[in-house]
């Protein structure tokens, strides 16, 4: 793009179909509030500012857009207007035109609630702008109800947009709608914008009549129409919302399945940001396999031949060529991630947490939950047991019912086994602690002093039998 590109983002709207405290531009989809998918867009097109209007909830949504940098990118020049009361989208683009510059540059006008616009397709219609001409994104759709019909003359020449309402029959029947998203001189468009008026059936200021103007002006008006209406899929309901999330992640899913992945069913796949704000990217070697009702937050590398079974949720993880998760396991690296190891096996039910770091062939079965652990090649933790805070060697085996006890109320202190150690059921190790390589830790046993290499360690209390004891009864 050769001209200077400054961008409008319409984020003023109340959402009142919602029915959320929740503003309708701040609602999610794929784990990120619908306005962050369009400032994300366009921050990779380097605009000489963005500015967005904001109405209800202004200073809520004002103060998110704060966090909607995109990591690598230069910061954005973000300015913010407010549109009080709102009386439409001319009203609304109104508001922005002292923030606009008098020189020269295109003008890009968005949506807050339309998230899933690409920044190519923006780019295109700049370019279809070429800094002279008012360009407007068109789509034909198979209904289309209550948006603005293009209208062209014999030509094919764009002459005007008529607003659904406004329609007549004839004009209804057209099936070229426009996206509500247009590129437009700045000049021309500050002009046009002060000679905008409500004379209309619901008496607001659109910005549409733009359109009829740049005509009667002289100023050629160009349709650049796209085949997928994905791109122009606005939101002003829970119904809408949870169509354009599906939608999206059937999109996600196909891309996958074009790099050979195989997906059990592509519709039960979800790829999103998590909770932190960290930006949804999965990767995948050959040969992935991922059943039903898999959930992907943050930054997940699955290695060749890794297979997640159903009902997984995986976030901020690197699983490595043939490990297997079980169904229903649960990995979480946050912010210091977690790493599972070539070969291992995981689950079902299991929980990683942050500061896992599993080697190869380790083994972590149901119920068993690690925490800030490093477990060596070969380790194993089969069942029901808790490893936080842990070094832990090659080929340990860690009993049923065994537990890190690595927190004394203040800080967290470290357990180390180091290897071939066994560890029996139901024992715990009170950190800070070393169990000395090949010893074995007899069952029920708590271990609070270091063992020595190759010892048997036991520690519990005396077994008493008392013969032919009655037990109490409760009275009548």
């Amino acid at each position: 793009m050769t001209a200077q590109l400054d961008i409008i983002i319409m984020a003023a709207g109340k959402g009142t179909r919602m029915k959320s405290r929740i503003p309708k531009v701040l609602q999610r989809l794929a784990g990120r509030p619908l306005l962050q998918h369009v400032v994300s867009q366009t921050q990779s097109l380097s605009p000489r500012r963005v500015v967005v209007v904001t109405g209800h909830c202004a200073a809520e949504v004002e103060a998110a857009c704060g966090g909607f940098t995109l990591p690598g990118h230069a910061a954005l020049d973000m300015q913010f207007v407010r549109q009080e009361p709102q009386l439409g989208t001319g009203h609304a683009v109104q508001q922005a035109v002292p923030k606009l510059p008098d020189e020269d540059g295109v003008v890009v006008i968005l949506s807050g609630d339309v998230p899933l616009t690409r920044a190519q397709t923006v780019a295109d219609l700049v370019q279809s702008s070429g800094g002279d001409k008012l360009a407007l994104l068109t789509v034909r759709v198979p209904d289309p109800t209550g948006y603005g019909r293009i209208v062209r003359n014999a030509d094919g020449a764009v002459q005007r947009i008529v607003e659904h309402k406004d329609a007549s029959d004839a004009q209804r029947s057209i099936n070229e709608i426009y996206s509500g998203i247009m590129a437009a001189p700045v000049g021309w468009l500050k002009k046009w914008l002060a000679r905008l008026d409500n004379n209309n059936a619901q008496k607001e200021y659109y910005l549409t009549d733009v359109v009829a103007m740049a005509v009667a002006d002289g100023i050629p008006v160009v349709g650049h129409c796209i085949a997928d209406p994905l791109q122009v899929e606005g939101v002003n309901s829970p119904m809408q919302l949870a169509a354009l999330e599906r939608a999206h992640q059937l999109r996600v899913a196909a891309e996958l399945m074009e790099q050979g992945v195989r997906l059990a069913d592509p519709a039960r796949l979800d790829v999103r940001d998590d909770a932190r704000g960290v930006l949804a990217d999965l990767r995948c070697g050959a040969d992935v396999e991922i059943d039903v009702g898999c959930i992907f937050t943050g930054q997940v590398e699955l290695g060749e031949g890794v297979r997640i079974g159903a009902y997984c949720h995986i976030s901020n993880a690197q699983i490595a060529a043939g490990a297997v998760i079980h169904p229903f396991s649960h990995i979480d690296g946050e912010k210091l991630g977690a790493q599972v190891g070539e070969g291992a096996l995981i689950g079902p039910f299991a929980r990683l947490r942050p500061g896992a770091q599993l080697g190869r062939e380790v083994h972590i079965g149901n119920f068993v939950e690690v925490k800030n652990s490093t477990l060596a090649d070969g380790a194993k933790a089969n069942h029901l047991a808790y490893l936080g805070d842990a070094t832990v060697g090659e080929r340990v085996n860690y009993g049923a019912g065994s537990i890190t006890a690595n927190y004394d109320g203040a800080n967290k202190h470290r357990t180390v086994i180091e290897a071939d150690v066994h560890v029996g059921s139901n024992c715990v190790l009170v950190a800070p602690v070393t169990i000395g390589a090949g010893g074995t830790v007899g069952g029920g046993s708590t271990i609070t002093k270091n063992t020595e290499p190759g010892a048997l360690s036991v520690a519990r209390g005396k077994q008493v039998s008392i013969a032919n004891w009655v037990r109490p009864v409760k009275k009548k």
